[in-house]
């Protein structure tokens, strides 16, 4: 662990972080993160929204829009919503409490490979003189950011220094699994990320597509024929070795207008593997929504 340490406080150093003893640490993260308010109000975590753009008009995400006027925009003018990264103005406003108080800010983004907004955090920060200010790449998307920012919550509230939990949070990043089975390739067609070609075929054949998170990209995996309840419990059966040797912590089920039963059937999955101490429903915001469209679900953890 001590070499990743070293590595770690290295790559701060250059970006002009120093290193201090006895410092309260603030864990931010932008709305794609997908965690519940409560878990939100439990662990005191910051959230800071990316914003959705229709037209010419930008709303903040999960404040300001819905998934479902998400979807009823979509589905009125066949096209996918655009997101943006946080702007600026508003992360120097939510970043200003805690860097007058010289605190620790540990603040994780949306995979760099999708957003900004890493960098518009690390632009942000430049405009302190005290505080310090580490930016998480999470190198994922929805609760596959929300297992990292609890994971570092949990150790804030045990006191540990922000250097030592960046260490063991980008040491364990790429044990992140997260993946999500589509009902329709029309979004992502009209995304861009498949051909519309592709997306006719697939729906006519009732073809439900996964998305693999890998190296911080959205890509396109194995295809599940059938009605989208059959498809979505083979989903989660094909991943029962791994997921009975996972961080039994917690494991998210996080979806996007998913018919109740379905998901219950998938909760009942997970408990009987016997494995997991908490099982977490979230609804997904515009990160997973807008790309994505209604009926998405995914189950997502730490693979040991």
């Amino acid at each position: 662990m001590s070499g990743r340490r070293e590595k770690v406080l290295e790559q701060y150093k250059n970006q002009g972080v120093t290193f201090m003893e006895n410092r309260t640490v603030r864990i931010f993260a932008d709305s794609t993160c997908d965690l519940t308010e409560d878990l939100i109000q439990k662990y005191g975590i910051t959230i800071l929204p990316l914003c959705i753009v229709l037209d010419d008009k930008s709303y903040y995400d999960r404040t300001q829009i819905t998934p479902d006027e998400i979807f009823a925009w979509a589905e009125a003018n066949k096209r996918t919503p655009k997101t943006a990264a946080i702007t600026f103005e508003y992360a120097e406003k939510m970043l200003r409490p805690c860097m007058e108080a010289d605190e620790d800010v540990i603040f994780f983004g949306i995979s760099e490979e999708m957003s900004t907004t890493c960098n518009v955090m690390r632009l942000a920060a430049k405009e302190y003189d005290k505080g310090r200010v580490f930016v998480i790449d999470s190198q994922s998307l929805s609760t596959g950011i929300g297992l990292q920012v609890l994971r570092a919550a949990e150790m804030a509230r045990q006191g540990k220094r922000a250097e030592d939990i960046v260490t063991e949070i980008e040491t364990a990043r790429s044990k992140v699994k997260a993946s999500f089975v589509v009902d329709t390739l029309t979004y992502l067609a009209r995304g861009g990320r498949c051909s519309g070609a592709t997306a006719l075929v697939a729906n006519t054949l009732k073809l439900h597509p996964c998305i693999n998170v890998i190296d911080g990209r959205m890509e396109v995996g194995k295809k599940y024929r059938g009605s989208m309840n059959k498809a979505l419990l083979h989903y989660v059966r094909e991943k029962e070795e791994e997921l009975k040797k996972a961080d039994g912590t917690q494991v998210f089920i996080t979806h996007s207008g998913v018919a109740s039963e379905i998901v219950e059937q998938i909760r009942d999955y997970l408990a009987s593997l016997g494995h997991f101490h908490e099982i977490l429903e979230t609804t997904a915001g515009g990160g997973i929504s807008s790309p994505c469209g209604p009926g998405t679900l995914g189950v997502l953890y730490y693979a040991e």
